[in-house]
């Protein structure tokens, strides 16, 4: 076995925490063919033409297909399926062992349409059952981020924020902005990211992915932003990753995901480099990993490459993540003396 195959070996058992995974987009073919049988309609039940179906032309091509998707969670027994299918696989196949899945509530419960939409109390009863039943049969500690899908406005802010303070569970602990940048400026969501820090929500926003540095000094200066999804354009303001750097703010790195957006040229062009080299703390993550055909492993085996690591350096990577989650005291210290008796085998 050579050198790489070694690390690969590695990383496939190491224990890990995934920061920037969505619900939906976590989906496998087979979830998706699943709840395409349930539902028939515009997404192929074939898991090989899914493969055709997730093979991304630019960001805007990906939203479209991404929603088609969405669309496909229709009742509270298919965010249960989904949510508990979803924790199996990253249990079982990327030894993850805490998870915050990033969930758009208002896609699901669509609170304009409710003859198409399922309760807030129906989903968020859905998303506890399957994530209590998870960690009793795989060990995984799931918690929720609530997020805006930018492109709806205002109407999807002003119910996602009232899902997250009137409907709350333990198990969220971050409220989050996605969806399309361009054109969908930071500084409206302002006073819903104030009212959920004030109840104690982490404040965790997409920025700088698909725009320039600007979105992610409003996403630290408008909403608060403790750690930023993505934040690809960072590396293009000196002043930026100085300030990211001095004040620990962490940055969800999702190479695969930049490329097949177009948010990036190829991996070899990523900024993941010069994020390190800045002394920017970053940790690496899947994004929508059954759309974009890759996995948190193989996320770990390209930033190593990238990075240039061993395996004492991929180790450092997964303890970033767990220091950067908002698990408690107690899980990231059991999470990190895993690591460590992982690493020191």
């Amino acid at each position: 076995m050579d050198q790489r195959q070694d690390l690969s070996s590695f990383i496939a058992g190491l224990p890990k925490a995934e920061l920037h995974v969505h619900h939906v987009g976590s989906a496998s073919p087979a979830i998706v063919s699943e709840l395409a049988m349930r539902h028939p309609g515009v997404v192929p039940v074939d898991p090989e033409q899914l493969r055709s179906f997730f093979e991304f032309r630019d960001f805007a091509h990906f939203v479209e297909v991404y929603l088609a998707v969405v669309a496909l969670i229709r009742t509270d027994d298919d965010v249960r399926y989904l949510t508990y299918e979803v924790a199996r696989e990253l249990a079982t196949t990327q030894q993850v062992r805490y998870a915050e899945l990033t969930c758009t509530p208002y896609t699901s419960v669509l609170p304009d349409d409710p003859d198409n939409g399922m309760p807030i109390e129906a989903y968020t009863q859905a998303l506890e059952d399957a994530r209590i039943a998870a960690e009793r049969d795989f060990g995984i500690v799931l918690r929720w981020i609530y997020d805006i899908p930018g492109e709806s406005g205002m109407p999807a802010a002003d119910a996602t924020l009232s899902f997250a303070t009137n409907h709350r569970v333990d198990a969220l602990v971050g409220f989050g902005l996605g969806g399309p940048e361009i054109g969908v400026a930071r500084r409206q969501f302002k006073p819903h990211f104030d009212a959920a820090r004030r109840v104690g929500l982490h404040s965790v926003p997409h920025a700088g992915e698909t725009t320039g540095p600007a979105t992610v000094w409003d996403a630290l200066s408008l909403l608060g932003a403790e750690r930023i999804g993505h934040g690809t354009s960072a590396a293009q303001d000196p002043k930026l990753l100085g300030y990211l750097a001095r004040h620990g703010v962490t940055l969800e790195v999702c190479p695969s995901s930049n490329v097949a957006t177009r948010a990036v040229a190829s991996l070899d062009e990523h900024p993941i480099v010069a994020f390190r080299d800045a002394g920017v703390p970053i940790t690496v993550n899947s994004d929508d990993p059954s759309m974009f055909n890759t996995s948190l492993k193989q996320e770990y085996e390209i930033a190593a490459r990238l990075l240039g690591l061993d395996a004492d350096g991929v180790a450092d990577l997964a303890r970033t993540a767990v220091r950067a989650s908002f698990a408690t005291d107690e899980q990231k210290a059991a999470l990190l003396d895993e690591i460590d008796a992982y690493a020191g085998a």
